[in-house]
């Protein structure tokens, strides 16, 4: 499976559509496009997850390491959109205690 990412530049921040499944061959893709946005400081990154099918501890791996990125710079991470089961992958995770998710967009920006 493919994976799809799509970045837009917003008066919030950088809004990162992802879309497909985000595993050990599609996160480093993942990676490779995103954390070079958390350069600099004050950023703020709203990811939305609607289109994600699958995430396993990979791609948590790649958020963990953006979250950490924009944290040390004083950057913002929302993770917004996701499904009941990657809700649940975060709750089980326990990175729901420090990342900003949600299960519905802000804003309709769809």
């Amino acid at each position: 499976m493919n994976i799809t990412i799509n970045k837009h530049q917003n008066d919030e921040g950088i809004l990162v559509q992802v879309g497909g499944e985000i595993d050990a061959f599609t996160a480093p893709k993942l990676r490779e496009e995103i954390l070079p946005l958390a350069e600099g400081e004050h950023k703020s990154i709203i990811v939305n997850l609607k289109d994600v099918s699958y995430l396993d501890s990979t791609g948590l791996g790649v958020f963990v390491g953006l979250f950490k990125q924009l944290k040390q710079n004083d950057g913002e991470l929302r993770l917004i959109e996701l499904s009941d089961r990657l809700v649940r992958l975060f709750e089980i995770t326990g990175l729901s205690n420090i990342m900003d998710i949600s299960a519905h967009s802000e804003g309709g920006g769809r």
